[in-house]
């Protein structure tokens, strides 16, 4: 048997992606729209109607009309934009987060995308909040590196323009007015009450990222280590697929002492990484923005949703 898939927004980067993801799949029937008409409702509609699964990869108010042309009770939408991830009526599509994530994505029919950064930053968060080591009222900064193609068709075409600007060929840190479309989602899935200070960065590579949050030991809730971190950390993620935790300060994790961004592009995969001291401790989660980030993760959960293996046409 073959589902019916539909990709609402499959012009999109992350539409590419999920099609490149399919390409080798006997499971799966692409359900194509006409180019003239990928903007028309009742076209739309009908394909949404028809499939067994949608994937949404459209701004957000684009995906809130996708949601309400949908009749059919049996089709299942899984939704790679900002519009639903903190509607407690969905499910957070993260399913290494806890049992109860992995479980409610299983059996629901509305299933919203985690967001890049939110991805890497909630993963590492998520774990240590739980155990009660840091406060949900805790002054949590976080700085992160990612790939231009996250940025936007626009951007996009900058950055492999032939007039790309000079300043394009350095970092350029963005959002300087802190409020950026994940903070809520980073703040509603890790448990924290107060909104991080959030530091995204675009360099001129194409994609990748590393999310990293700095926590000083001495004002974490509980009296700890950065030992006890990195072991409290391998074990809420130990057995997964697609997000490992990397050895604590172990021979070889860093060949050459630096924490490159692109390592993990083009696959599904997650690292974690715990550094630290008697005074500080850093936590890095280094994955694709386009594959655990987006894409990845949207085949990820439909895979669970079916209820295959997870890692069916992922790397």
């Amino acid at each position: 048997m073959a589902y019916k898939v539909f990709i609402d927004g499959q012009e999109g980067t992350t539409g590419l992606r999920i099609v490149e993801r399919f390409k080798n799949r006997t499971d799966v029937e692409l359900l194509k729209i006409d180019e003239d008409l990928r903007k028309d409702p009742a076209e739309r509609k009908r394909l949404i109607n028809e499939s067994d699964y949608t994937f949404l990869c459209l701004p957000d108010a684009a995906a809130m009309e996708s949601v309400s042309l949908c009749e059919n009770k049996n089709t299942k939408i899984i939704d790679a934009s900002t519009a639903h991830r903190i509607n407690p009526a969905w499910a957070y599509g993260l399913p290494e987060l806890s049992a109860q994530h992995r479980d409610k994505i299983a059996v629901s029919k509305r299933v919203a995308v985690p967001g890049c950064y939110a991805s890497g930053f909630n993963a590492a968060l998520y774990p240590v909040v739980k155990e009660g080591l840091v406060a949900p009222y805790h002054p949590i900064i976080c700085h992160a590196v990612s790939g231009y193609s996250g940025a936007g068709k626009k951007t996009i075409a900058v950055y492999e323009g032939a007039d790309k600007p000079d300043e394009y060929n350095s970092p350029r840190q963005y959002s300087m007015g802190k409020h950026h479309k994940h903070i809520k989602e980073m703040m509603a899935v890790s448990g924290l009450s107060y909104p991080p200070i959030f530091n995204p960065i675009v360099d001129n590579y194409y994609n990748g990222m590393v999310v990293t949050i700095p926590l000083h030991l001495r004002a974490m809730a509980k009296r700890t280590s950065a030992q006890q971190v990195w072991e409290i950390m391998s074990a809420h993620y130990e057995g997964q697929n697609f997000v490992k935790v990397m050895p604590f300060q172990g021979e070889g994790v860093l060949a050459d002492g630096f924490l490159a961004a692109n390592t993990l592009k083009d696959t599904n995969l997650m690292q974690i990484f715990v550094f630290g001291n008697d005074d500080h401790v850093l936590l890095c989660s280094r994955l694709d923005n386009l594959g655990k980030g987006a894409s990845g993760a949207a085949v990820q959960c439909m895979n669970i949703m079916m209820g295959i293996d997870e890692t069916t046409g992922l790397l």
